[in-house]
């Protein structure tokens, strides 16, 4: 893994995500939220680049390497899903104990605009993190604020890469098949069969 994801796995006490990126493909729907204004490029603690057209990896982790409790790991899987084909189009996801590994394409609004990164980013950990300390009863920071994202090269392939992240949980040792684990999901497989966890709780 790159120096900077090595950065991102580390505790990471900064503050918060600021605008950013374009996106891709148009999927003009009447019901779908204006995005927000974006930039190709912006800057926290890391450089964070988004470019029409290509597909982004992009990793968080939990506030001081927190663990997940398991209950909540397919919260976490399906808040990262919940815009799916509405945001952006998701190509795979894992949820790994202390951090979450994503590949997607962002996606445009009703009039053509895209949809940027921080919001795309914010979103996932904003709600994510209110609906896990709901569940557990607890307050505090969920995610460190700070995530790590690389553009996908013309000769990277998606389907490649899903599959890399995928098998997180064999390398680590958690499971013996990527298939034992179940807080993973790919656009190929769990997409296509229409398999994906329940939708986030509401907020209240």
């Amino acid at each position: 893994m790159s120096k900077e994801a090595d950065l991102i796995l580390q505790d990471n006490d900064d503050a918060g995500v600021a605008p950013p990126p374009p996106a891709v493909p148009l999927a003009a729907e009447s019901g779908k939220p204006l995005a927000k204004l974006a930039k190709g490029e912006y800057r926290r603690f890391l450089p964070h680049l988004q470019v029409e057209g290509k597909p982004l990896f992009v990793t968080f982790a939990t506030y001081q390497r927190w663990i997940l409790p398991e209950p909540v790991r397919g919260m976490v899987l399906a808040h990262c899903l919940h815009e799916h084909e509405i945001k952006l189009q998701v190509h795979g996801v894992v949820v790994m104990p202390d951090h979450v590994h994503m590949i997607f394409s962002s996606l445009q609004d009703r009039q053509g605009n895209p949809y940027g990164l921080a919001e795309i980013m914010n979103g996932i950990k904003g709600t994510s993190a209110h609906s896990i300390n709901k569940t557990l009863n607890r307050r505090g920071r969920v995610w460190q604020r700070e995530f790590f994202d690389h553009v996908l090269r013309s000769d990277e392939s998606i389907h490649s890469k899903v599959q890399y992240i995928c098998e997180n949980p064999v390398r680590h040792g958690l499971v013996e098949s990527i298939d034992d684990y179940p807080w993973l999901w790919r656009e190929w497989l769990e997409g296509a069969q229409n398999v994906a966890p329940p939708p986030p709780a509401a907020k209240k």
